[in-house]
């Protein structure tokens, strides 16, 4: 979750006055390295700006819930960094901060916060109820400072009149069943039916015989423009991407696999385009033919499906532009220059009553884009039966990792985990560890861990050749692998292991040592959700019985390795 449109409408409108008075509830995630959402990255360059004095927002009162991933590196530092400058700028809580922990399941923090923040907003209104501008609190207020003194003049009754009308209170008691006039409200009426207008309508609203809602708000804008963009599949702002070709297209996994995993290898070589093993390339696609087909038809459109339509969503509306995908660079460009590849799985999802069978966006439509070259294992590459002109073209640019490299000393010993297509990173890591022995072969190397998993051996064991020629030759010390749906052999294996996570267990002793007496570095790539939770409550075993500790200190030890850049992840949901 992100800052709403209409929450970062109000961000931004909040930077523009010097003096502010309101109460605000912010919920605002994390994404990238630590970052805030993109609907709140205005508001933050904002409040950064340095020349803002110490008190430009004084008079504002807020309550924050950070959403974040303790799988992650920074949790909830896209909240924290709000939080932050916020308080720097005299703005104050009525009501404490929250920090939700995805990790973990949103909910355990969330449901309780929101359940506070009600009565916490009950309390705060009440109290500003209870106090007029002159700072006199309405509790002094008997009935006789509202009726007639006694030389017959009345007295505060237009400033209760006034307090009512901003107020909006209702002008029958229901619970009393009396009219609240300005010569009958007190103090505990004000509360009660102050309290109840948080959980219904008050008038003149409930007072109205409204039957139709109101036409909502034009919302949405479309512009024709006098442009052919006949043939082209992708966004128009395009000119941060690099067009570059699809030279090779390989299915890595069995027909009767779960899964489909495809690699793909890019020539970059004419873009001169610089990657580390690690890093990530965006790649971008267009939308489903069919669901374009679907939007024209709603607005009408269907003879512009040549042109260009610009459509536009109006002020206080973030429909957000369809996003690149990241994929891990599953190459080192000392043992591929020129070239980049990168893997992964066709997401399909089955019928169901709302809608027929479909893949991912993405993954489906370079399942189909590369189809003309696809080819099994262990045939000719299509390079060679086509001429470069025919290959398949995709817009990509790189998106570089601050972290998730190699340590730069080649003697550290690495524990690399990643199970499925989360191997992709590290079959760079060990090309690059592979071409750097060859050229340096007196230095000395650390040992390199590899903890991979998958379905079935004889189905989807992505790169297993590869992975086998580098334990072979050295590059990788140690090859450890787990087949999760595979029968047991013929020796009846008990508690033979399913995840990468019990074989972490199984090499306990091995992986303490190098990440607590060898300084060495632990590398996770793959699903969050599951594998990465489950990976990390494994080590947190691992260093609570290597260290003899309790799981706080565990957690402690854990937290000190990612400040120190030696527990790294990419991961994703």
């Amino acid at each position: 979750m992100a800052v709403s449109h209409r929450s970062a409408y109000i961000l931004e409108y909040m930077t523009q006055i010097r003096i502010f008075t309101g109460y605000f509830v912010f919920v605002v995630s994390t994404t990238g390295d630590g970052d805030p959402p993109d609907t709140a990255q205005k508001f933050v360059r904002k409040i950064k700006n340095k020349s803002l004095p110490h008190n430009h927002f004084f008079h504002l009162h807020y309550a924050l819930l950070a959403l974040g991933d303790t799988n992650y590196a920074n949790f909830c530092n896209g909240g924290k960094t709000i939080d932050s400058r916020l308080q720097q700028l005299g703005a104050k809580h009525f009501y404490a901060t929250g920090h939700a922990d995805d990790g973990t399941g949103l909910e355990v923090v969330v449901d309780p916060w929101i359940e506070g923040l009600w009565d916490a907003l009950k309390k705060t209104f009440s109290s500003m109820a209870t106090s007029d501008q002159q700072d006199t609190d309405l509790s002094d207020c008997t009935q006789d400072n509202f009726h007639k003194n006694a030389s017959g003049q009345e007295k505060n009754k237009s400033d209760l009149e006034v307090d009512l009308h901003l107020l909006k209170l209702s002008e029958t008691d229901s619970q009393k069943g009396k009219a609240i006039t300005s010569d009958s409200i007190d103090v505990e009426t004000l509360s009660t039916v102050l309290a109840a207008s948080l959980k219904q309508s008050v008038p003149p609203l409930s007072e109205s015989a409204l039957n139709v809602p109101a036409l909502p708000a034009s919302y949405l804008e479309v512009c024709l423009e006098q442009v052919s963009t006949e043939g082209e599949t992708v966004p128009s702002d395009k000119d941060s991407y690099h067009e570059v070709s699809i030279s090779k297209a390989v299915q890595l996994t069995q027909d009767d696999a779960v899964k489909t995993a495809i690699s793909l290898e890019l020539d970059i070589s004419e873009q001169n385009l610089a990657y580390q093993p690690g890093d990530a390339f965006d790649i971008l696609c267009p939308n489903r033919a069919s669901e374009v087909k679907e939007l024209l038809l709603r607005l009408d459109l269907q003879t512009q499906k040549n042109g260009a339509v610009q459509v536009n969503l109006l002020k206080n509306k973030h429909l957000p532009k369809l996003q690149p995908r990241a994929y891990s660079a599953a190459s080192s460009s000392l043992q591929h220059p020129g070239k980049v590849n990168f893997v992964f799985n066709v997401v399909e999802f089955p019928a169901r009553p709302e809608h027929p069978a479909r893949t991912g966006l993405c993954t489906g439509w370079l399942a189909g884009h590369v189809s003309s070259i696809l080819r099994p294992l262990g045939t000719v590459p299509a390079s060679e039966r086509l001429g470069t002109s025919a290959l398949p073209k995709v817009h990509v640019r790189p998106r570089p990792s601050s972290t998730f490299h190699l340590p730069a000393d080649p003697s550290v010993p690495v524990v690399m985990v990643g199970p499925g297509t989360g191997v992709a990173p590290f079959i760079g890591f060990l090309q690059q560890r592979e071409k750097e022995r060859e050229a340096n072969q007196e230095a000395t190397f650390g040992e390199m861990w590899l903890f991979f998993g998958c379905r079935h051996k004889d189905k989807d064991f992505l790169f297993r050749e590869e992975l086998e020629r580098f334990a072979h030759n050295g590059t990788l010390s140690n090859l450890i692998v787990c087949f999760s749906r595979d029968e047991p052999d013929a020796a009846g294996t008990v508690n033979r292991p399913t995840y990468v996570q019990h074989n972490l267990s199984l090499h306990a002793k091995n992986v303490a040592s190098i990440l607590l007496k060898d300084k060495g570095s632990l590398y996770v790539c793959g699903d969050a959700k599951n594998m990465a939770k489950d990976v990390n409550d494994t080590l947190l075993e691992i260093i609570g019985n290597e260290l003899q500790i309790d799981k706080l200190d565990a957690m402690k030890t854990v937290a000190g390795l990612r400040e120190e850049k030696r527990y790294l992840q990419d991961i994703w949901s």
